[in-house]
């Protein structure tokens, strides 16, 4: 089965209202968003699955079917710096999917001229904080009490990847822009 990154689609709708449904763990990365019909995905894939000078994102894909989402946002030039984020459906989880994903995205970012990517977890995302060591992001720091889902607030994790840092041993994807 092909493993690849590719541009979100239309067609995408489906798989993106599919993984909401039957991932509750995923509803924050979502922004408060309802994903629960095929058009309210759709809009939200041409919303916010854009690639732009300040924001990309790539369908972590397997087969034809979109499986979750890798990306940055906050894309600085003028210091190279950007957010890096991602996330999988529950079933594509654990096979080291996110991590290459990541990676690959870090190594094109790094191409593309930034220096440096930031990302964040939740300190109890263990999987997350995984992701992020094996795509070769270093802890940097605790932000405590940053993040706040319902009335319960969450300390996060920061880590960072610099282009001089050294290469992960992963297996790279292509990427289509």
């Amino acid at each position: 089965m092909t493993f690849e990154l590719r541009l979100w689609t239309s067609e995408d709708a489906p798989a993106l209202c599919a993984a909401y449904g039957e991932n509750p763990d995923l509803h924050t990365q979502f922004g408060g968003a309802d994903l629960s019909t095929v058009d309210s995905a759709r809009d939200y894939i041409g919303k916010h699955f854009s690639f732009s000078e300040s924001g990309r994102n790539w369908a972590i894909s397997i087969g034809d079917l979109a499986v979750g989402n890798v990306g940055l946002s906050a894309i600085e030039q003028r210091h190279g710096t950007a957010w890096a984020f991602y996330w999988l459906t529950s079933p594509a989880r654990g096979r080291g999917y996110a991590s290459r994903a990541l990676a690959t995205v870090a190594a094109e970012a790094f191409n593309d001229g930034l220096f440096r990517l930031e990302l964040g977890h939740r300190v109890n995302n263990p999987a997350s904080c995984k992701v992020a060591t094996r795509a070769g992001f270093i802890p940097e720091g605790l932000e405590r009490q940053k993040l706040q889902y319902g009335g319960e607030r969450f300390d996060v994790e920061t880590h960072a990847r610099l282009r001089t840092d050294p290469i992960p041993d992963l297996e790279l994807l292509s990427t289509a822009r």
